[in-house]
């Protein structure tokens, strides 16, 4: 049965009708592709923002002890986003086009070997991540960070560290399940793993006497968690009874593969800006991702164009909108963290920026999305690595030092950064020949 779909895609692929693809789009297809989005982003916004609130209100608990510990905190996230979660999410995206394409093309059996070889690979990339937030304290002074800081960021980020190999079995499943359109059951589980984390944040930090090292275990304990009842979907759920068929030694034979595209899906991922609304485009460029490979996958590249076209002018309307709320509500969003009157002032100014660097971070995140559904991350990876080496940092630190402008210069240092991304990406989404990305989905997934 599965040869004779892959034949009917090949053949679908090579009949007149594939230039149809460059074609309009009718009303009704467009409003059904709409609705797809919105099923399957819709979720994935939800479990974005959950998993990264985990962070967020263990942030929000420690502010509550003091502007040091509210520093070290800050700190020592960030430091762990940059140097762990976001190259761990990155490298996990590379199911997006393994999984997302052998689902499209009906090799259903295949999603669970590359689940096994994703797990390897990141599990195994989690040792060395995890020396490094152990001398997260050593690593910050060094590059001249203040010393009461860097030491409380230290002991943070030490506490922290069962979390990385928790996050890199939940992302590893995430992508699973997002590639399969199985989206609410994550959405469910985060939910409840969110919840039950404002508990344990409010014992382990006010009521154990843990302080800011609670919040840290905190995250570790949700970490782990959601992926452990992730894990026992996966392995119960009759939904995924076609995709995960048990353990096999089959997965060690596609490590290479999935090697040679998760470090430039890291590359591409970690260069990019983490915040709270940021979650919203980062769950639509899933969706995109998921969409386009499923569809390429099967050998519908027409479908595949529209749900890029439909997605990028959902993210832009998204963009538009959050950006105004954000302006709007600049001067009150800092009293979340702390009653320092700065800091809410700072976070106010520093909000005017974000709002910029969010609409242009959202197409640029769509654009990825549309990179790895394809398979090409590697432009993807050089794109941005040219974006973000060759000009944004640059102009990030000729503006923060030279020119004394300090956290604006680096923000404005970003988004020339990004809106350079986007337009490259851009430039090489509208070039794409959509017959043969077809074509190498359907080989790919044949040859998995």
């Amino acid at each position: 049965m599965e040869k004779e779909n892959l034949e009917e895609q090949r053949d679908c692929l090579e009949s007149p009708l594939i230039p149809q693809s460059q074609q309009g789009f009718a009303k009704d297809e467009i409003l059904g592709e709409v609705k797809k989005q919105l099923l399957l982003a819709g979720p994935l916004v939800s479990v974005n923002f959950l998993v990264f609130a985990l962070q967020l209100i263990s942030v929000m608990f420690v502010g509550h002890l003091g502007n040091l510990p509210l520093s070290g905190a800050s700190m020592a996230t960030s430091f762990a986003s940059v140097t762990g979660f976001s190259l761990l999410k990155g490298m996990a995206s590379a199911l997006d086009t393994f999984c997302g394409q052998s689902f499209g093309a009906k090799q259903y059996h295949m999603l669970g070997i590359h689940l096994q070889g994703s797990l390897l690979v990141l599990l195994t990339a989690s040792i060395p991540l995890a020396f490094i937030w152990a001398n997260a304290a050593s690593i910050l002074l060094f590059f001249g960070q203040d010393p009461e800081i860097a030491a409380e960021a230290g002991k943070y980020a030490r506490f922290m560290l069962p979390s990385i190999f928790g996050f890199a079995i939940q992302e590893c499943h995430i992508r699973f399940l997002q590639a399969q359109n199985n989206v609410v059951p994550m959405m469910i589980i985060s939910g409840f793993t969110t919840l039950l984390h404002i508990l344990v944040c409010w014992i382990l930090v006010f009521k154990s006497g843990l302080g800011n090292k609670g919040a840290a275990l905190a995250n570790a304990f949700s970490y782990w968690t959601n992926a452990l009842l992730l894990v026992l979907y996966v392995r119960t759920s009759p939904s995924c009874k076609k995709t995960w068929t048990g353990y096999s030694m089959e997965a060690f034979y596609g490590i290479l593969k999935f090697l040679k595209l998760s470090i430039p899906s890291a590359i591409m991922l970690s260069l990019n800006t983490c915040s709270t609304i940021y979650m919203i485009p980062l769950g639509l460029s899933a969706a995109v991702s998921t969409r386009a490979s499923n569809e390429l996958g099967a050998g519908r590249p027409r479908a595949a164009r529209l749900a890029i076209c439909v997605t990028l002018l959902m993210v832009v309307t998204e963009g538009t909108v959050i950006g105004t709320v954000m302006i709007s509500g600049r001067k009150y969003w800092g009293y979340l963290y702390s009653k320092d009157e700065q800091v809410v002032k700072y976070v106010g100014q520093m909000l005017l920026l974000i709002a910029a660097a969010h609409l242009i971070d959202g197409i640029q995140s769509v654009l990825t999305g549309v990179a790895r559904g394809c398979g090409w991350q590697k432009i993807g990876a050089w794109i941005n690595l040219g974006a973000y080496h060759l000009i944004g940092t640059p102009c990030s630190v000729l503006l923060a030092f030279v020119y004394h402008l300090g956290g604006k210069g680096l923000w404005t240092g970003l988004i020339v950064a990004l809106f350079v991304q986007a337009v490259c990406l851009a430039i090489v989404t509208l070039n794409i020949k959509w017959e043969e990305e077809a074509k190498k989905a359907v080989n790919r997934a044949t040859n998995s």
